[in-house]
């Protein structure tokens, strides 16, 4: 299954905006990563960091550019770190959500999004987040209750629909 929706710019901008981050340098970095150089966005995300190590949203951009990188195991401790210290936050809740579906922790990542939804009802990517994730919670379960031996019409149709959906669903989450 694709990763769900992490949308950087909106959930930056609400952390940046919740926190009082400097925005120019988050702006700097934001400009790389937007340009392609993630490396370069990296680097300079974590020379500010090291003049504000408690900075939410330089924080938050920080695990962003590590997730897009396809550094997960490293995103995901910066996303649960961030939850740790920032609980108010909904942002952090929906990307660690993200790597935890990645990695098939459907249950911990339902929980994440319950908890980013808590915190922030309107959030829109959540919610889509937790309609994928329930659409792949529903998906293995079909699939277990799916007996070989005896086919059962209804569920078979419920399965090719499900996947349809899913798979027509790929490229609009794809980051």
């Amino acid at each position: 299954m694709p990763r769900l929706v992490v949308r950087l710019c909106a959930g930056l901008l609400l952390l940046l905006a919740a926190v009082g981050a400097r925005a120019d340098e988050a702006a700097d970095a934001q400009r790389l990563l937007a340009a392609g150089d993630g490396a370069a966005a990296l680097q300079r995300v974590e020379l500010a960091l090291a003049k504000q190590p408690n900075d939410a949203a330089l924080r938050f951009l920080r695990a962003v550019i590590l997730s897009d990188q396809r550094r997960d195991d490293e995103a995901l401790a910066a996303f649960q770190r961030l939850t740790e210290d920032y609980p108010d936050l909904a942002g952090p809740f929906n990307n660690l959500a993200v790597l935890l579906a990645a990695r098939g922790e459907l249950e911990a990542a339902r929980a994440a999004l319950e908890q980013a939804l808590r915190l922030d009802p309107g959030n829109a990517t959540a919610r889509q987040n937790l309609g994928d994730l329930y659409l792949r919670l529903a998906l293995q379960a079909w699939e277990q209750s799916a007996v070989k031996d005896r086919p059962d019409p209804a569920l078979q149709r419920k399965l090719r629909l499900a996947r349809e959906l899913q798979a027509s669903a790929a490229p609009a989450a794809a980051r």
